[in-house]
């Protein structure tokens, strides 16, 4: 039995704060199964009440992220099964995954998750707007809120969000100086981002475990609740793949995939707007086109080799989705 046979034979994954991450973990389990590789799937959340925790192989109840505990909670649970690969599924807990990567190394277990300093640029927006406007990434104009005020002239609407918000809570497009001043007293962490008119879209970056860019997805989005796209497309566009990929080159973000925001403007212009290095939640979306994220990460975990075209998926593949139920 080689080395590779040998990981596989005992491969164990483990997703944190789970939730209702169903399809991205369905979309691994038949990664495992077209590579053959007999795997085991764990998650994590501090609920029973978890949707996708019903339906992993087991399910582990953790205190919340900033308990004191979660960390060690974690590698307790990696030390006891054996987990080779951990995925992060949301903002939550990326800050303290990063920082406690090499306790996770340590044990054999890689996190999928990048350098702390690229997760702090990601999550703070004020940062990333800094780097993006050093690094020459066209972006909308961010201030905070005072410089906003001191402003003679705002060219009207201006966009409101935390700077270290996500899943677009506390967001709202304000009209003048009045409902600036209303909203930026009932929005934590305000910024004033110059409101942008275009298309919106979200871009799947997968970067391999040799930290290279490997493939781009665009994906229009059509319509979104609770910041989570609802309806999707797949767009084959070029100039935003070859800029997305630039710009997670220049950060150094990865590995896994990391999902990029942005807006095309009618004059075709592409304005990046937010950094996450993680799973987006319409990443099912891109991985049905084609770009099978899953297997690509599982045979990085085993060493395997890769057949990764950069533009290899489906173009104009529609994603409509609905809520299903799980039943206990």
């Amino acid at each position: 039995m080689t080395k590779s046979q040998s990981v596989a034979a005992n491969l164990a994954v483990l997703f944190t704060c789970i939730g209702r991450r169903v399809s991205l973990l369905n979309s691994f389990r038949r990664a495992a199964r077209q590579l053959k590789v007999n795997a085991s799937f764990f998650g994590t959340d501090t609920t029973e009440l978890s949707p996708a925790l019903q339906l992993c192989d087991k399910g582990f109840l953790v205190k919340p992220v900033a308990h004191a505990d979660y960390t060690s909670e974690l590698l307790s649970i990696v030390k006891r099964n054996q987990i080779k690969l951990l995925v992060p599924t949301v903002d939550l807990d990326l800050k303290v995954l990063a920082q406690n990567k090499p306790k996770f190394a340590a044990m054999g277990c890689c996190v999928l998750i990048s350098a702390p300093d690229v997760v702090d640029i990601c999550q703070d927006k004020r940062k990333t707007y800094r780097f993006l406007l050093k690094n020459g990434f066209d972006t909308p104009v961010t201030l905070s809120v005072r410089s906003a005020l001191s402003q003679k002239k705002l060219n009207w609407p201006c966009f409101l969000k935390p700077w270290d918000g996500y899943a677009s809570r506390g967001n709202a497009v304000v009209n003048n100086r009045k409902e600036l001043l209303f909203f930026a007293k009932r929005i934590p962490n305000p910024i004033c981002q110059e409101f942008i008119k275009g298309t919106e879209h979200t871009c799947d970056v997968y970067v391999d475990f040799s930290m290279k860019v490997r493939c781009v997805v665009p994906r229009k989005r059509i319509e979104v609740r609770a910041g989570e796209v609802s309806k999707g497309q797949v767009v084959k566009h070029p100039d935003i793949m070859s800029k997305a990929a630039r710009l997670v080159e220049t950060l150094g973000a990865g590995p896994g995939v990391i999902t990029l925001q942005l807006f095309l403007t009618r004059d075709n212009r592409v304005k990046f707007i937010e950094i996450n290095p993680r799973f987006g939640g319409g990443v099912p979306l891109a991985i049905k086109a084609g770009a099978n994220f899953p297997k690509w990460i599982l045979q990085g975990v085993l060493a395997s080799k890769t057949n990764i075209r950069f533009d290899g998926f489906k173009d104009n593949l529609i994603m409509l989705r609905y809520d299903d139920e799980v039943w206990l």
